[in-house]
Parts: C-alpha cells; structure tokens; sequence
C-alpha cells in the first residue's frame, strides 16, 4: 500500500510493514494511507487533495486534529492507538502531582538561583522548603477512562482516596481492581462534589466540542483554595486566562500543564507563575511508548489491509 507521512517516525516502529510487503512510502496525492500524528493538522483541503486516500491511521489516542466529518464524506476509515498512551500518560500525570505538592520544581529552581544576582533560595532549615504529602489527600479525576484508571492505581497505592466523575460509573473488574476490596477507596461523585472535594483534580478526558473549558471561572472557584489542576489531556478543557487569574489571586494553590489551549502558544503569564509545572505535551513522550505507539499504527494497518475490521482502533 502506498502510505504517506505527516511526520518523521522511527523507523524501527514500522519494521513489519516493509517485511510484510505492505509499506510503499508514497507522496500525499499518491497515497491510500496517511500517517498522521496527533500535533498534525488535517483538514479537509488537505484530505480533498488525497484522491487516493482510504484510511488516516492516527499515531495517538485523540483524533481532534483530523476533520472526521470530511473523512465520513468520502468513505475515509480513521484509526487511532488508544492502548500504549495509557500507562506513559498516567505516569506523566502522576509525576506532575509529586511535583506540585513537593515543589519539585519550584525548589530546583530556587536552589539554582544562588548561581545569579538575585536569588530565590531560603536556605536549608527544619521550618524552611516545606511543601504537602499526597498521602490521605483526594484525587479527584474528570474522564476515568483507561489512563484515569491508570492514574487511580497509581494514586491508590501512594494512600491517596479517589473520586471521580465519568459519563458512567464504572462497576466489575475495572472497579474491583481499584478499589482492592474497599468501598471507600474509589468512590463516583457527581461533577460539583468532585470540584469542591479534590485536593488535585486530574483532567483524563478526551476532547469534544461539549467538553470546551469544562474548566473555567466558575468551576475553578468551586474549588478549595488549597487544590491542585492537573491537565494531561486536552488543553481546550481549561479557560487559560481564567485558570491564570485563578492562580494570580489564591483562588486555587496550583496547576500542572502538559497541554495548552492554544497549543504550541503558551499564555506568556503562566510562564512567570511559580505555583505552575509546565511540561511541553509530552504524556507519551517515552521511547517505549512511541515504539509502542507505531506498532498499533501498523497492527491497524495491516488489519484495514486484511480487511480484518474487528482488529482495528476504528475512530469512524
């Protein structure tokens, strides 16, 4: 098949294709296939001027960044690899809580400061640097989806109570294999209780245009004065001007960005706030994880080749 690229992508991750016979590396207006990655633009001009094309196979679990509605017009299957971001996101997730709380970061850049002409750093003292625990603190997480899931097991085992809000509650196994047994640990919340009860609210959701700033002003001053906003999903969830005017005035204690609303473009003032992790969209930003990455796109391919339907990540 010939496919085309938006994206330079280790090679490695697309062995089986070219030993299958399967991988003609091809110009856009040639290809049956792209290859698209989830930073890449696809819009309809661009999906028009591919004659050829019958499947988009999305190196990433969200797909917003191709028009779908263009794609259902022409017959176009879509695919995405929702399995290997799951536990490299919910890893990343995880760290930026540890950050948060112990100011990770906020002190390696204090204590680096002693090097220039004004210096941040308070010096070493029993009642100086103190930061907060995770341990007994609540996780509240919006989307408990795979990698909410994934975070709570992480959470779980740091001591950490966990609730949630989701479009369903989630029961059997998934449950089971959360809570170990106990009814308390992992509790369903509606969407009110989990603002104002989270001492770290995780955003896990995928991105949908009913889901636009499903963080914002209001739901931020819902929120103790003492949480933490942690966002590995989608940078659109958030009003960013809000969420700034929220951590200029203590309405919450801190955030953790990994994402961005207007994403490579970062509200300059979040740049300046010490309260404020930022990470440059890098939830599954493992080795392992982009290697893992490129063989769902190739077991997607192949099965659209093999027109096994049922093995393929089917977004449309």
């Amino acid at each position: 098949m010939k496919i085309a690229f938006t994206t330079a992508l280790p090679k490695e991750g697309f062995r089986r294709l070219a030993e299958r016979g399967v991988l003609e590396v091809a110009e856009r207006e040639e290809a049956e296939v792209l290859v698209s990655t989830f930073d890449y633009k696809v819009p309809r001009e661009m999906i028009e001027a591919m004659p050829k094309l019958r499947l988009i196979a999305n190196f990433g679990a969200g797909f917003n960044n191709i028009d779908l509605d263009a794609c259902r017009e022409r017959g176009i299957r879509v695919t995405n690899t929702p399995q290997p971001v799951i536990e490299p996101t919910a890893e990343l997730a995880f760290a930026l809580m540890i950050d948060l709380a112990r100011r990770v970061s906020e002190f390696d850049r204090a204590v680096r400061s002693q090097i220039s002409e004004v210096s941040s750093f308070e010096g070493f003292g029993v009642m100086r640097n103190l930061s907060h625990s995770l341990y007994g603190k609540t996780l509240g997480i919006l989307g408990m989806g795979r990698i909410g899931q994934a975070l709570a097991r992480r959470a779980a085992a740091s001591g950490m109570r966990i609730i949630y809000h989701n479009r369903h509650e989630i029961n059997g196994d998934a449950l089971k294999a959360l809570n170990g047994g106990n009814d308390e640990m992992v509790k369903y919340v509606d969407f009110q209780t989990l603002l104002q009860d989270s001492d770290f609210l995780s955003l896990n959701l995928p991105y949908t245009p009913e889901v636009h700033h499903i963080i914002g002003k209001p739901e931020l001053g819902m929120m103790k004065r003492s949480a933490y906003l942690i966002n590995t999903a989608r940078g659109a969830h958030v009003d960013e001007q809000a969420l700034v005017e929220a951590l200029q005035n203590g309405i919450i204690a801190g955030a953790a960005l990994d994402v961005y609303e207007n994403e490579p473009h970062i509200t300059p003032e979040l740049l300046t706030l010490p309260n404020v992790v930022l990470s440059p969209h890098t939830g599954t930003g493992t080795w392992e994880g982009r290697i893992a990455m490129c063989e769902n796109v190739c077991d997607n391919i192949l099965a659209f080749a093999e027109r096994r339907t049922k093995d393929m990540n089917i977004v449309i």
